[in-house]
Order: structure tokens, then sequence, then C-alpha cells
């Protein structure tokens, strides 16, 4: 496969299809409050940071897309706790009071589902370190959401992220990619991603009964969510894995 990767800028008439790509996201992914302040406004005020890759073999048809945001670095290198909620936060809230924008992080790739595991990830993650040196920055940094933590949702990230191969790789396939594409594991982010609802929409997501207070293991969830029955509701927070991306 020929990956042809250029900016939604670039590339515009990709916008009306952006969001409709067949996909593996779990609905619950899709409820975090915080994603409110970039998915609407992606192909205007993000465009020049969503990359969009087609195969030359089936020009126009989305192969993959790579969502980035530039946030404002914090004084003392410190990466946020909250992750992926937090650099979409402060660079949304930057960019309305036109404060500057000197760090950029990468927010998700998404592969159209029937190409799973064809060897585009790795080549969209290139994309997105070659895109962030051509726009100036150094280090690209990402909240990164391990493929398969959600094996062990009662694992500590503090332990499964450090976790190790034999040749000194990640035990996991995702932090793999990024290692092997020049990343460094950085930190743990133990709220990156906090997705609250109602007992109902739990319901609704997960076709799960969500009937006992307690932690619910929920299909593709990295860790469990805490329902409480008697105050309705149940609140998912993940953790993810900064890595860092130096750039030459």
């Amino acid at each position: 496969m020929s990956l042809r990767i250029t900016t939604l800028a670039e590339r515009p008439e990709f916008a009306s299809a952006l969001w409709e790509m067949d996909h593996s996201w779990r609905v619950f992914m899709f409820n975090d409050p915080i994603a409110d302040l970039f998915y609407p406004v992606a192909a205007t005020d993000y465009a020049d940071y969503v990359l969009v890759a087609d195969d030359d073999a089936e020009p126009g048809r989305m192969v993959a897309r790579a969502c980035m945001i530039p946030f404002p670095a914090r004084d003392d290198g410190e990466l946020p706790d909250d992750g992926w909620d937090g650099v979409i936060r402060q660079g949304w809230l930057a960019r309305k009071l036109e404060r500057p924008l000197d760090a950029v992080s990468a927010l998700e790739i998404t592969v159209r589902k029937d190409l799973l595991g064809s060897g585009v990830s790795p080549t969209m993650v290139a994309g997105m370190r070659d895109h962030a040196a051509r726009l100036g920055f150094r280090e690209l940094v990402a909240p990164v959401r391990p493929n398969q933590k959600h094996l062990e949702p009662h694992t500590p990230m503090t332990e499964y992220a450090f976790r190790s191969r034999d040749d000194g790789l990640p035990h996991d396939a995702w932090l793999r990619v990024h290692v092997r594409a020049g990343g460094e594991i950085v930190k743990v982010a133990p709220r990156s991603m906090v997705v609250p609802g109602t007992l109902a929409e739990w319901r609704e997501w997960t076709g799960l009964p969500f009937d006992r207070t307690g932690p619910v293991e929920v299909p593709g969830a990295l860790s469990p969510v805490y329902c409480d029955v008697a105050q309705d509701h149940a609140v998912y927070v993940e953790p993810n894995v900064w890595v860092s991306h130096r750039l030459s």
C-alpha cells in the first residue's frame, strides 16, 4: 500500500467524511465531554493539525486520520497528569486567549477498520513526527492509549506501561510502535480521559446492566468504570502513557 498523507487544510474535500470512516472505537469513548472542544472545530480551527491519508490505488477514499493539537508548554516542562483532556482544554483556552502555543500533542490515530494490522499505524506516527517538525516543533508528545491494556483492566498503568519484553521493547504493541519510531516513555497520565454518565447512559453505551455499586469491567476500557447506584452515575477515569518524540 502506497499512502498519500496530507493535512486536512491541503485536502479539504475529506472534511465531510472525516468522522464517517469505519473504525473500531467503543461507543463510550465518544462521550468524554472535553472532546467537544476539539472535534467539532477540527476541520476549521485545526485543519493544519489533522492528517488524512488515502491510498494511491483508491484515491479519495480515506485510509486513516491522525489528529494533533498545539498547546502551551508548562514552564517546568512537566506533562499534565490529565493527559488527553488536559492538552485539549489547555490548547483550546490558549487559542481563544491568543496565548503562545509552543508545544504540540498527538490526540489520536484512527485506521480504517478493514486495514487494522496492515502497517498503516506506524506510517501515520511517522507522518505526525514529520509534520510536527515541519511546523517548527522540536518535540511531539502523545498521551498514548496502550491497545492491549484493556485485557488487564485491574493492572495499574504504572506497572503496565513500563513492562518490557526480553528485547527491551515495551510489552504493549502500540507503545512498541511509538518506541520504534523514536519515542520515549516518560510517565503515566493517571486521569487522561474522564467519561461521566448516568446509569442509563452507560447501559446504552455498553449494553451492561450497571445495577450494582462498585467497579464494572467494560469491554475496551483500560480500567474499571466505577458505578454508584444510589447516586445514579458511573465514571470512567482512563490512564494513558505520555510518550515524547524528540524531533531533529
